[in-house]
C-alpha cells in the first residue's frame, strides 16, 4: 500500500506545518446558508445545514459543512483510491464514521459501494443528517468515480438497490462502543472507521482517539467475520493549529501504527499543500500499547 510512515509526532508536525499553507479561514463551506448545492464524484446533492445551531454555545461545529468533507467524499469513491486498489475497502465492507456532522456526505457517496455505512455524531445533528439522508438517498448502484461522468438529475429511472446507510447517535465521552453499532446481528465489527475534520479542540482529542481504538478493537472479538484484516482507521483533517495537531498525533500513536497518505495518492484538492492531510492507522497489539503507556 503506498504510504509515508510517520516518524515522531514533532517531526511530522514540523514537516506539515513548515509548508506554505493557504488560509482556509475556519474551513466552512458557507456558514450563513441553510442549504448547499454540492457535487461529489459527478453527483449533485442538496445539503441542509443550520447556521443557527452553529452559533449556539457549546460544541456544535457539526451543524454546517466543512470544506474538507466534499473533498474526502470525492476521494473515497474513486476507483483508483488506494483503499480500493489495496483491498482495504470492498463491496463487502462495513464502515463507521465518527463525527459525521449534519451532511452525511461521506456516507451518501460511499454507502452505495459498500455493504453498510453507519454515520455517528452527537444527537443534535440527528434531525438534519436524517433529512439529508432521506432527500439525497443514493439511487441504484452507481459505478465508482472515473467510470462515468453522468450526473444525477432528479430521480433516476434505474431500479433502486438496497443501500445500508443510517445514523446512530454516539458521544465519544459518554457512550460505549459496542458491536450493536453495526445494526446487523450478523456483523459485529467494522472494516473501516472514518473521522473527517474532527480534530480542532484539545479536550476532545483523547475521547476521539479512544473511540477510534475501541471501534477497531471490535474486530479482534468478532467471531463472525472471515476477514483476517484489521480495521483501518482513516483520519482526514485541515491543518490549523500545530499544537492541536501534535497533541492528536501523540495520542493517536499510543494506540495505532500510522501512515500519512502521500500526496500522489490523493486528489488535487486534498493534497497537503492546500492545508489538508489524511492519515491511516492500524491498531497496535496489546503489548505495543502497554510499552508506550
Amino acid at each position: 500500500m503506498p504510504s509515508s510512515s510517520t516518524n515522531t509526532a514533532s517531526s511530522e508536525t514540523f514537516l506539515l506545518f513548515s509548508q506554505d499553507i493557504p488560509s482556509q479561514n475556519l474551513g466552512f463551506v458557507d456558514p450563513l446558508s441553510a442549504t448547499l448545492d454540492l457535487n461529489v464524484a459527478g453527483k449533485d446533492y442538496v445539503i441542509h445545514q443550520s447556521p443557527t445551531i452553529l452559533n449556539r454555545p457549546g460544541s456544535t461545529t457539526g451543524a454546517v459543512v466543512w470544506k474538507i468533507t466534499p473533498l474526502v467524499a470525492d476521494w473515497l469513491v474513486r476507483s483508483d483510491n488506494l483503499l480500493w486498489t489495496s483491498g482495504l475497502l470492498s463491496p463487502a465492507s462495513s464502515v463507521l464514521e465518527l463525527g459525521c456532522g449534519i451532511s452525511g456526505l461521506n456516507g451518501l457517496a460511499l454507502a452505495p459501494l459498500v455493504a453498510g455505512y453507519i454515520l455517528t455524531d452527537q444527537s443534535y445533528v440527528a434531525r438534519l443528517v436524517e433529512k439529508n439522508i432521506d432527500e439525497n438517498s443514493p439511487l441504484g448502484n452507481p459505478r465508482q468515480a472515473g467510470t462515468s461522468s453522468q450526473k444525477r438529475k432528479g430521480k433516476s429511472s434505474a431500479v433502486q438497490s438496497k443501500v445500508e446507510l443510517r445514523f446512530q447517535p454516539l458521544d465519544w465521552q459518554l457512550d460505549e462502543v459496542a458491536p450493536s453499532l453495526t445494526g446487523n446481528g450478523n456483523v459485529k465489527s467494522f472494516d473501516a472507521v472514518i473521522a473527517c475534520d474532527c480534530i480542532y479542540n484539545d479536550t476532545l482529542i483523547r475521547p476521539l482517539v479512544h473511540t477510534c481504538a475501541d471501534v477497531c478493537k471490535l474486530r479482534s472479538a468478532d467471531d463472525n467475520t472471515s476477514s483476517d484484516r484489521p480495521t483501518i482507521c482513516l483520519v482526514a483533517q485541515q491543518l490549523r493549529d500545530p499544537e492541536i495537531f501534535e497533541a492528536w498525533i501523540k495520542e493517536f500513536s499510543k494506540y495505532f501504527r500510522i501512515w500519512r497518505v502521500p500526496d500522489n495518492a490523493l486528489t488535487e484538492g486534498l493534497r497537503s499543500n492546500p492545508g489538508f492531510v489524511v492519515h491511516l492507522g492500524i491498531l497496535q497489539g496489546a503489548a505495543e500499547i502497554r510499552n508506550q503507556s
